[in-house]
């Protein structure tokens, strides 16, 4: 018998705006009695609702079950920046390039990316939530100019196209004189995060599977062949689990003192008026990530997206209780409130209507969580700063592993090797928060 007690929950801190912003959407009623099914997939986010879409592709007649401990779309999956990326976007090197793996890497990001294609078709989800639209690293000062050079240089060698853009190109999209240059590349697809995932769960309940909300799990018990799956007011019993939980995967009992719990914060603007949108210039879709990857991402979003507003992305700290602080939120907020004026001095004035936080899991080794982690229960955890596409990934695999079906995405992330240990407390967070104070101000401009 393997039992585990579940601690701690998730504790988002402040609103999910992008979901916020698209009102009220459907509800799916907490789970209120007991039950049986063929899957339970625990984690509604991008992991978990790709984790039961794979499993209805390959085992249509099974009955699932998918439990999330908040609402829909008020996780990290309507935490993010909307950035679904192809290519190689490593947040710990200084210009995105990664390994020798970078060509195979890219290959299964693009799976991830046509996989939610495919649904975005399939469920009928409104396509101005997922916008191929590609994405611009931004360069402020000459050193992130030269990442820039370089990171072209190697998708060039991967055999991948980008175009440099100089200041005046930068100006036209944004509208912002901030920037110096940008590099160009065509493959990312740019997401409305909540309103994706409030599209595939629709989609996901068409097909019958039964989702519940405010269905936080307390305890997992396995007894004989059945899991039994344990919440406040009902229990699953399932001969298959799936977790697709990302830093909670620690909470479970699994990877303990491996992973890195790392908070990243955002605001968002009032939907900008007439006047403000004259003022301001520039397209009115875009996205930048930093070519620095501790700078500052923006994204600017149109009234098919949610409103006429701009998004900016910055800060981050450790916290390995998984639970930010207030202070952490109204320094990040601060910040925030700087960067979008110095980029924006034409609108400094305007006050941010949202400001959230958004919780990451990084290993040291940069590795997944994706394989068989006890008897009938599988991992689509631990993402890395990537959980739009390396959160599908990991759901698909974690779902083909459950069912017996091998495939390119179960190879590559099985084949990893396990996240690294991690320093012992208080060396961990005082050495990382640290470090990451230190990139911040080198990137402050960024």
């Amino acid at each position: 018998m393997t039992a585990r007690r579940v601690t701690p929950l998730p504790n988002a801190k402040g609103p999910a705006a992008w979901n916020a912003i698209l009102g009220d959407g459907a509800s799916y009623p907490p789970i209120k009695k007991d039950g049986t099914a063929d899957f339970v997939v625990i984690g509604a986010g991008f992991a978990g609702l790709s984790a039961a879409r794979r499993l209805v592709q390959l085992v249509p007649d099974a009955s699932i079950t998918v439990l999330d401990a908040g609402r829909i779309a008020e996780g990290s999956a309507g935490r993010n920046s909307g950035f679904m990326i192809d290519l190689p976007h490593d947040l710990s090197s200084s210009d995105y390039a990664g390994s020798s793996d970078d060509a195979a890497m890219i290959t299964l990001n693009r799976q991830a990316i046509a996989f939610a294609a495919q649904a975005v078709e399939e469920y009928q989800i409104n396509p101005h939530f997922f916008d191929r639209a590609g994405k611009i690293n931004g360069a402020v000062s000459d050193a992130a100019h030269a990442h820039n050079l370089r990171y072209a240089k190697h998708l060039e060698s991967l055999g991948e196209t980008s175009e440099m853009l100089d200041s005046a190109d930068m100006t036209d999209v944004t509208g912002s004189r901030y920037y110096r240059s940008g590099l160009y590349t065509p493959g990312t697809a740019m997401l409305q995060p909540a309103g994706y995932i409030r599209g595939l769960a629709a989609g996901l309940a068409r097909d019958g599977i039964k989702i519940h909300e405010n269905s936080a799990v307390t305890t997992t018990e396995r007894r004989g062949n059945t899991w039994h799956v344990t919440t406040p007011q009902g229990v699953v019993n399932a001969g298959r689990v799936i977790l697709t939980v990302n830093g909670h995967l620690e909470s479970f009992g699994f990877a303990t003192g491996r992973l890195m719990h790392v908070f990243l914060f955002a605001t968002m603007t009032p939907e900008l008026d007439a006047e403000t949108l004259q003022t301001l210039g520039g397209q009115n879709r875009w996205g930048v990530t930093p070519a620095d990857p501790m700078g500052t991402t923006v994204r600017r979003i149109d009234s098919n997206q949610g409103g006429n507003r701009i998004v900016t992305r910055t800060c981050a700290v450790l916290r390995p209780d998984q639970t930010v602080r207030k202070s952490d939120v109204s320094r990040a907020a601060r910040v925030m409130q700087q960067k979008f004026a110095s980029r924006f001095p034409q609108c400094a004035d305007l006050r941010m209507e949202y400001t959230w936080a958004g919780q990451l899991c990084l290993s040291l080794n940069g590795v997944a969580v994706m394989k068989q982690i006890d008897d009938g229960l599988f991992s689509g955890c631990v993402q890395n700063g990537l959980g739009t596409a390396r959160g599908t990934l990991t759901g698909i695999g974690a779902a083909e592993l459950a069912v017996g079906v091998q495939s390119d995405i179960t190879r590559h992330f099985t084949a990893q090797n396990r996240p690294k240990r991690l320093p012992p407390q208080p060396f961990q967070s005082l050495g990382a928060n640290s470090v990451l104070r230190w990139k911040e101000w080198r990137a402050r401009h960024e």
